[in-house]
């Protein structure tokens, strides 16, 4: 029973790919993750080389993976328990003193750190949601959903840096990332008398999932439940192309997003939590970007 630690994609996705895939809800992170660097390159999440592992049990078939993409936190998919403590001394040496896994994994990673007296902080909570039955908004607010084109791209660059310092993750490449966004339709725009007030983006489908993030809404047009329906007309429209599962992660430290989520049609699947090891700097407890 062994973990392996590569910088090689094409090598973790040919001897791990197909497991990570097997729980592609539990998985989204690593798939979406792996997707972007396989397009985009090894610099699409910052200028450090990323990492991925893979864990093999007693029987040598592949029963878990990570990934890591420097300066952004280790992300840990679905492994079993006795996997847990070697990605704990691996961190360490990679040097990243972040971790985001599955409540329980974060929680054992989190007792191995304490075991060797270090200071542990947890830094965000989230949850996962799948759509169930899609429930729009009723009433809808004024205006209508569009697909987003390159004519919007000044305006969604701008918004995506805005949710990105937001929601603590500046990052440079808010442009490649729309970029590539736009050119599979993958941004939805609520628009309101013809000004766009809201929008949503999605994955590419990855083993019959989507994801959708990020949702932003101006400032001056929030309260109004424009990313409530814009969010539910991008589900809608990924689920009407064929998507098997529709997914997205809310902060549970924000009562207001879970509770639109869910009037809408989302249920809980998991909670994933992201630990520190000392304190943090300023990316290094934060997943990779959404967008």
């Amino acid at each position: 029973m062994t973990w392996t630690f590569s910088e090689d994609l094409d090598e973790y996705l040919t001897v791990a790919g197909a497991t990570v895939a097997a729980r592609p809800a539990e998985n989204t992170l690593l798939l979406t993750v792996a997707g972007t660097l396989r397009r985009r390159g090894s610099d699409a999440y910052g200028e450090g080389t990323p990492r991925y592992g893979w864990w093999r049990g007693a029987d040598g078939r592949v029963d878990g993976a990570l990934l890591w993409t420097p300066p952004y936190a280790v992300l840990v998919g679905t492994v079993p328990a006795e996997a847990v403590a070697p990605p704990a001394g691996a961190c360490v040496t990679f040097g990243s003193p972040a971790v985001s896994a599955e409540r329980g994994t974060a929680g054992a990673l989190a007792a191995e750190w304490r075991r060797t007296g270090a200071e542990v902080t947890t830094v965000v909570e989230r949850r996962l949601y799948r759509l169930g039955v899609l429930t729009p908004p009723d009433p809808s607010p004024p205006g209508r959903a569009r697909v987003a084109t390159t004519a919007d791209r000044a305006l969604l660059v701008e918004w995506v840096d805005a949710f990105r310092r937001e929601t603590g993750q500046p990052a440079p490449g808010a442009g490649r990332a729309v970029d590539d966004r736009i050119a599979y339709g993958g941004l939805t725009l609520w628009e309101h008398d013809g000004v766009p007030v809201s929008t949503a983006g999605v994955s590419r489908p990855v083993a019959g999932t989507v994801r959708v993030a990020p949702v932003y809404t101006a400032p001056q047009w929030r309260g109004r439940g424009y990313a409530a329906a814009v969010t539910a007309a991008a589900s809608g429209a990924v689920r009407g192309a064929g998507a098997g599962e529709v997914l997205l992660f809310t902060d549970l430290a924000n009562p207001t997003s879970n509770g639109v989520y869910r009037r809408i049609g989302y249920r809980a699947v998991a909670d994933r939590v992201e630990i520190a090891m000392g304190g943090r700097s300023p990316a290094a407890g934060l997943s990779p970007p959404a967008l």
